[in-house]
């Protein structure tokens, strides 16, 4: 009996002689870490006690540069919409045919022997050569008048242009601006709502004939009428477009902050409606431009002696049933196309572009 206690007894010491050395080794262990803890903290606390107070009780700046960093990426939204726009080889293609008419008709008249395109043509006899079939000395031929068609359908190409352009930029200027106003401030819903509500009542082509009487027909009147009531369809949608984003959080969080109006347009509202604006812009030309012919049709629009696609368009109207005389409106109908179809599919392809969700 006493063999076995004494057997408990020496298994009891030897686990208390382990348990007291573990727990010696991991004291030992601290003690190292709190002396290495210590040691740093004199180096840190002699390198403080070199500093002055003013350096020790100063504020740290915030540096916009250096946080721009942490989340600084490749990315360029211009960058990565021309890329994807150049992956678009119809677009690009429409794009060059566009370019080339465009440039064609501005260097035009500056070619060697480029008529005049109200100069008539007479022949030997003193009379008129109107109605000559294309080829020859008339590339295009020659109109009813005896003008050159050639030089006419390039100067009416720029005339077209030219009010396309000018009734463009304005339209989208004004309509942009009363588009995200209109949007975006509350308060003036209502008046913008009920300007709205007056001229979508009244037929465009009203307005378009009652400043045509009023006022005299000239490159000028027709600019001014078809910019007057135009830039109402471009506000209308730049509007619905700021309603879909007005109260998203960014948004709120601005207003909150006190940010002022004009910033919250500018870098809030605008960059995420440009791709829309770009394709109002790029159908709007051709649309000015059509509605130029139409105006012209009816027979107010540009004076005859001010050649443009409109009156070109209405001159070979008459003459569509004869056929040998059908190329005056084959020709500028030819041309038509190729702006409006070269507009509307860059436009297209460049508001695709534009979508952020498109780059890659």
């Amino acid at each position: 009996m006493a063999s076995k206690w004494s057997l408990n007894e020496r298994n009891a010491r030897k686990l208390d002689e382990a348990a007291s050395a573990a727990v010696k080794d991991a004291l030992d262990k601290m003690d190292a870490l709190k002396a290495a803890e210590e040691g740093g903290s004199v180096e840190r606390a002699e390198q403080v006690s070199g500093m002055s107070e003013e350096e020790l009780f100063s504020f740290a700046e915030y540096d916009p540069h250096k946080g721009e960093k942490i989340g600084y990426t490749e990315y360029s939204y211009w960058r990565s919409t021309l890329r994807t726009f150049l992956h678009n080889k119809v677009a690009l293609f429409f794009l060059a045919l566009m370019g080339l008419l465009v440039l064609f008709t501005i260097i035009q008249p500056l070619l060697p022997n480029q008529a005049d395109p109200n100069k008539i043509f007479f022949n030997a006899d003193g009379l008129a050569r109107s109605n000559e079939q294309p080829g020859g000395e008339f590339i295009f031929g020659t109109n009813n008048a005896g003008q050159d068609l050639w030089a006419r359908i390039w100067a009416g190409t720029r005339t077209s242009l030219y009010i396309g352009v000018i009734v463009g930029i304005v339209q989208v200027i004004i309509g942009v601006i009363m588009g995200l106003l209109w949007g975006y401030v509350r308060k003036l819903d209502f008046l913008f709502t009920e300007i709205w509500n007056i001229f979508d009542n009244i037929p465009q082509t009203i307005v378009l004939v009652l400043l045509s009487y009023i006022m005299t027909r000239s490159m000028g009147t027709l600019i001014f009428a078809l910019s007057i009531t135009g830039w109402l369809s471009m506000a209308l949608f730049i509007r619905n477009q700021v309603l879909m984003i007005r109260d998203r959080d960014y948004n709120l969080a601005s207003r909150c902050l006190g940010t002022p109006l004009y910033r919250i347009i500018m870098k809030n509202l605008l960059p995420y409606i440009v791709s829309v604006i770009m394709l109002r812009m790029a159908l709007t030309i051709p649309e000015v431009i059509s509605s130029e012919v139409f105006i012209t049709y009816i027979g107010l629009g540009l004076p005859p002696s001010t050649p443009s696609l409109g009156n070109l368009v209405n001159a070979g109207r008459v003459l569509m049933m004869s056929p040998e005389l059908r190329y005056q409106l084959i020709f500028p109908t030819v041309v038509l196309s190729i702006i409006t179809v070269s507009f509307y599919v860059v436009g297209n392809a460049f508001s695709d572009s534009s979508d952020p969700r498109n780059h890659h």
